[in-house]
């Protein structure tokens, strides 16, 4: 099921009335009724269905899920998708016609009550789509409040349209408006704020399995022996106090220099560029001041302990972007290619398209290929969450990422490294960290004015009390406190790394989320709607009942329908032909078909003249029909042999096995679930009875479906889409939040704000439960970091605290924030 998600391709076909629709899809147009176009169709293009009422002549692929969007523009899907031409006659770039209100080309476009987040700035994964994109990678930066700073400067050079630095991945991604090289200055930028800071301009990704694992102890001996050389001077400061006081102060200021060496000479260069607010000046101030005060030990304990949470804090960054990027990193390092009868390693970069390669049982597949030897069972929860292996043989494609269980296989390689499913994944969630939600962008607001103002606060506190008492020891001492606790680090990395790891937990589950907006948008989701072919069924259609008349065999009545259908592309004709092959059925060719438009056929068989379709037909040509036969289920498909009633099939889709525990778990959230489909209203109540969706609306074409998912909006509030991604794009621009069910549809993977790896619906609940998960984390984080800061302030004006608490309040807080990020990875959802 999962290998099938993964391969499933979509059939885009032209149809003769320059419209392009999807070639799938009978639940537009159910059997038995008409579908209100008014069209006139051949019988298979649009046989069983009805007419669809819409007054011109096409084929059934022509009317089907895609149909007309209600515009009367001809165009393709993208046009009413996020994306392409917005149906208004202009060209816009995905940027300019997304999520929100106006397409930017002077018309307005409405999708109602879209509550996407407003263009504000252009968020970055629909500014990169132009061919300007430049990403860097900026190492050595371990501030996210100085990462904040270089977005804005990089932000106000006027040869940059836009510029985002993700802290979580370390990327300084920008779209320019010049073939200049900028890299210089961004370099100068950078380097004003943060001097360790080092730009590089991204070529290739790197395979990372090679290098040593970020975080790790040794890669940090500078700073633990400054730290160790620095303790031991301090404890012979505080020994040698009793028996010599000059002794002390000198072993003090030495133990400070080595401590602070580094945080003086950055305060130092940075003022020169005027970095006033950096936290390098505002610690040096906080410690000098203390020297000044004669709290030697103060001054130099304070700056050991400042320098063990920058460590700790370095460290704890490091490993959770390990850890986050390792839980959806699977990008290979080498890849095992066949030269004849050898065997030769190659970096994973350098294979190509029709290479060869070979993987052995328990080895991840590297590329996207296919395979042309031996057979095995494919793991595929690495990329879809999905538990259970499917069986792949020769012919069959596989997926990056995927990891073989039992036999050798020989693959083909069908995309390079840069174009396979792991590179895609990697991309995706790169790109998602990018896209910055509310919260994060509120923060680094605040953040720019909640130090100065406490900057001004340890001024006042410092100047206006010693006036008043004359204890000036005392209140510049509580002011140095508040210097200290005026970074705001810990709180503008609290939310980052939240929103990082809520996209990392949600990839190792095959969900994909389009960035923090998506997933903040989801925290606020009341209700979710559905498409019912492909998202709560399996969308394959099956003849689920046999039921002749009287005197008549139900395996001659199959014979005889299938004889009728067997020159239909119809998927419920495809379904009926499959069952009659399945049985060993021998099918004859009529030797007359007649079209009867959106009735079904007229055919000439073996057992005389056949009316074979929808109750319409019998009914106009005087066939007595029994009474009281209701299908409860499903579309019906009646026959007649020479005038006589000859029995029907009940032809139905599959409704996915995980459905049912899915809706029970969404309503466990307090989720309101509908399902919209354009099948017959008896189909569509019959799947929701059996899954417990709360509402039902069926007959619906893709326009009606947008007007009913705004009135499912105006009771319930937000409102979360799933379908497919390609049939239902204008109503997946309409929701608040557009799921795509499946992968492997570029299309879809465009359109939607969340991706469903795999096609099961236990994907919904979870996604749910990650984007909950991730904002009270986030949540939390912030609060935390505000409620010590303020409380150490509060302590200090009343004389309880200290610089040693003030530093907790900085490095201590960010470290603990970090820790309760990544936690988000390992929580069972």
């Amino acid at each position: 099921m999962a290998q099938q998600a993964l391969n499933r391709k979509v059939d885009l076909k032209h149809t003769s009335c320059g419209h392009i629709h999807e070639g799938h899809g009978h639940e537009e147009h159910p059997h038995d009724e008409e579908c209100g176009c008014g069209h006139e169709h051949s019988h298979e293009e649009h046989d069983h269905d009805g007419e669809c009422g819409c007054g011109h002549e096409h084929s059934h692929e022509e009317h089907d899920h895609d149909g007309e969007c209600g515009c009367g523009h001809e165009h393709s899907h993208e046009e009413h998708d996020h994306d392409g031409e917005c149906g208004c006659g202009h060209e816009h770039s995905h940027e300019e016609h997304d999520h929100d209100g106006e397409c930017g080309c002077g018309h307005h476009h409405g999708h109602e009550g879209h509550t996407h987040e407003p263009v504000e700035r252009r968020e970055v994964d629909h500014a990169f789509d132009t061919a300007e994109k430049q990403v860097y990678i900026l190492e050595n930066l371990g501030c996210a409040n100085c990462a904040a700073k270089m977005e804005r400067k990089i932000q106000e050079l006027p040869q940059v349209d836009f510029a985002n630095i993700i802290f979580a991945t370390k990327q300084l991604q920008v779209v320019t408006n010049t073939k200049e090289e900028l890299l210089p200055v961004f370099q100068e930028i950078c380097s004003s704020i943060e001097s360790e800071v080092q730009v590089s301009k991204r070529k290739n990704r790197p395979a990372v399995k090679g290098q040593s694992q970020p975080g790790k102890i040794s890669e940090n001996k500078k700073d633990i022996y400054e730290i160790v050389a620095g303790a031991v001077f301090f404890a012979g400061g505080k020994l040698a106090e009793p028996v010599n006081v000059y002794l002390s102060a000198a072993l003090y200021v030495v133990g400070y220099l080595i401590l602070g060496r580094g945080v003086l000479l950055s305060a130092a260069r940075n003022l020169t560029k005027g970095q006033v607010f950096d936290e390098n000046f505002l610690m040096s101030i906080a410690t000098l001041g203390a020297f000044v005060i004669k709290e030697f030990p103060e001054a130099v304990g304070v700056m050991l302990f400042y320098r063990v949470g920058e460590l700790f804090e370095e460290i704890a960054v490091a490993r959770s972007r390990s850890q986050i990027m390792d839980a959806v990193d699977m990008r290979p390092e080498i890849v095992n290619k066949v030269q004849g009868k050898d065997i030769q390693v190659i970096p994973a970069e350098e294979a190509r398209p029709g290479d060869i390669v070979l993987v052995r049982p328990g080895d991840r597949i590297p590329l996207d290929g296919t395979i042309v030897e031996g057979e095995s069972r494919i793991d595929t929860s690495p990329v879809t969450g999905e538990p259970v292996p499917v069986a792949a043989k020769s012919g069959d494609t596989v997926t990056s990422g995927c990891v073989n269980t039992s036999g050798l296989l020989k693959i083909r390689v069908d995309k390079a490294l840069e174009d396979s499913m792991v590179t895609r994944i990697l991309d995706s969630v790169e790109n998602a960290a990018a896209s910055k939600p509310k919260i994060d962008r509120f923060i680094t607001r605040f953040s720019r004015v909640y130090t100065p103002f406490v900057v001004i606060l340890a001024a006042a506190t410092a100047i206006i009390p010693s006036i008043i008492t004359g204890d000036w020891n005392y209140w510049v001492y509580t002011a140095l406190t508040f210097l200290v606790i005026s970074c705001p680090c810990a709180l503008v990395l609290s939310v980052p790394l939240a929103f990082f790891s809520g996209i990392g937990s949600g990839s190792k589950k095959g969900i994909l989320f389009k960035g923090g907006v998506a997933i903040e948008a989801m925290q606020g989701v009341k209700s979710i709607v559905m498409d019912k072919t492909g998202t709560i069924t399996e969308g394959n259609f099956v003849v689920q009942d046999i039921l002749p008349s009287e005197g008549m065999d139900g395996e001659k009545l199959l014979k005889i329908a299938a004889s009728c259908e067997m020159a239909s592309t119809h998927p419920i004709a495809n379904s009926i032909v499959t069952a009659a092959k399945e049985r060993n059925i021998q099918i004859v060719r009529p030797s007359f078909v007649e079209e009867i438009s959106g009735k079904g056929v007229k055919a000439e068989l073996e057992e005389g003249t056949v009316l074979c379709g929808n109750r319409k037909l019998l009914e106009s040509f005087g066939v007595k029909l029994p009474e009281g036969e209701d299908t409860l289920y499903g579309t019906e498909v009646l026959l007649a042999v020479h005038g006589s009633y000859a029995g029907r099939l009940v032809i139905a889709d599959t409704i996915k096995s995980e459905a049912k525990a899915a809706i029970k778990a969404l309503k466990r959230l307090g989720i309101v679930t509908a399902m919209l489909t354009g099948d017959s209203r008896k189909s569509a109540e019959n799947v929701g009875r059996e899954t417990g969706i709360d509402e039902i609306h069926a007959r619906l074409l893709p326009e009606d479906k947008v007007q009913e998912l705004q009135k499912i909006r105006s009771r319930h509030g937000s409102v979360m889409f799933v379908g497919d991604g390609i049939n239902d794009a204008p109503v997946l621009a309409g929701a608040d939040v557009g799921a795509a069910m499946g992968s492997g549809a570029d299309a879809a993977i465009e359109a939607a704000d969340v991706v469903f790896m795999t096609s099961s619906m236990e994907a919904i609940p979870q996604s749910l439960n990650i984007a909950r998960s991730t904002g009270v984390i986030a949540k939390q984080n912030v609060i935390f970091a505000l409620v010590v800061k303020f409380l150490v302030m509060a302590l200090g004006l009343a004389g309880l605290a200290n610089m040693w608490m003030a530093v907790f309040a900085d490095t201590g807080v960010a470290m603990l924030c970090i820790l309760n990020s990544v936690r988000i990875l390992y929580k069972k959802l």
